[in-house]
């Protein structure tokens, strides 16, 4: 792990008819970032929200916020997510007929490339990339739903892109199923952020006090 742990908070857990107030909760709880998942009905089965969404939250808060696209060949819409103020940009590494295109795409739109890979999807697909990506999502579920519970057997994928970008600062991201009871073994397993929705959403003795056990477990 190459520093502090970081909470990321997904909004697809969120209470959309009060997303201002959501992202308040969020911020005061001492999340370090927002996770904006975009679906398209296409690379995963279910629809979520697009740039006119992002450009609302973006008025709302100073967090950074990392666009998760779980959309086919996610390129398309860099320009678009860059001008309602995305971060990171994070696509599937699956979801790309040119993958190198893309992250150059993502980049020259101003955004920090991120990449990200499936549980079926082995980690060495993506190692050539450690020279020049700096954030790699790992799924711990499949893509696509909400509320799924944590694969173990995809944190090793974390080791393994690790030791390719020897001698780099490397932000290595999980995302599916963090909650406060797993986040032990998915810090020990070298992750730096931890993506968390229902499990910051209806943790049952508060938001603040889920970050807090995240963080320190």
């Amino acid at each position: 792990m190459s520093g502090a742990v970081r909470v990321s908070a997904s909004l697809l857990a969120a209470d959309f008819a009060n997303l201002g107030d959501e992202v308040a909760r969020l911020e005061e709880a001492g999340c370090d970032e927002l996770h904006f998942d975009v679906m398209d009905g296409d690379f995963v089965p279910n629809i979520t929200f697009g740039a006119d969404v992002l450009a609302a939250v973006r008025h709302l808060t100073k967090l950074p916020v990392d666009v998760h696209m779980m959309v086919t060949e996610p390129g398309r819409f860099a320009a678009q997510f860059a001008a309602a103020g995305a971060d990171t940009f994070t696509v599937h590494a699956e979801a790309c007929s040119n993958l190198a295109g893309t992250l150059t795409d993502v980049a020259e739109a101003g955004m920090r490339p991120g990449i990200s890979i499936n549980p079926s999807t082995e980690a060495n697909a993506v190692t050539r990339y450690t020279s020049t990506v700096d954030r790699f999502l790992i799924m711990s579920v499949e893509p696509g739903f909400g509320g799924q519970s944590l694969m173990p057997e995809t944190l090793p994928k974390i080791k393994v892109i690790r030791a390719a970008g020897t001698g780099r600062t490397l932000d290595i991201a999980v995302d599916g199923g963090v909650k406060v009871e797993n986040a032990a073994s998915v810090i020990e397993a070298g992750a730096d952020t931890l993506i968390s929705g229902t499990g910051l959403f209806k943790f049952p003795d508060g938001m603040a006090e889920a970050v807090r056990q995240i963080k320190s477990p």
